[in-house]
């Protein structure tokens, strides 16, 4: 019997103790017991979206709708993320030939490339943006 409550009292303090080596910085334990603030990388400065979606118009536009009057938004920082995002219009060709008008596309930018465009949706803040031709 005193065999297993000297092993439970073990086991007990063990787990108590390896509680402990996963303390966060602002934990009431001592200091050398609790882990590192990480240190957050410093943000990416602005992209010139203007010169990325020149160089890339082939990746945000299919080169069959030839896009024409193309215009694009300030870059925003990415709400999660280290990227950025920008809106991106211009007025397409359909595949038949026919006009689509000015469609408009939201562009991820991380690293300084377009990594990813999706079509503007209504409750994005494309609607509202101020846009400058490239």
């Amino acid at each position: 019997m005193l065999r297993i409550v000297a092993h439970a009292a073990l086991l007990a303090g063990a787990l108590a103790l390896g509680g402990c080596g996963f303390a966060d910085s602002r934990a009431p334990v001592p200091e050398f017991m609790r882990m590192k603030e990480v240190e957050q990388p410093p943000p990416e400065p602005p992209p010139d979206v203007r010169k990325l979606v020149r160089e890339q118009l082939d990746f945000v536009f299919l080169a069959a709708s030839y896009p024409r009057d193309v215009q694009v938004a300030p870059a925003r920082h990415e709400a999660r993320g280290p990227g950025w995002t920008s809106c991106v219009r211009a007025q397409l060709t359909s595949a038949t030939g026919t006009s689509l008008g000015m469609q408009t596309y939201i562009v991820t930018i991380t690293g300084g490339k377009i990594v990813d465009r999706r079509r503007a949706e209504a409750d994005d803040i494309c609607t509202s943006e101020t846009y400058a031709p490239i």
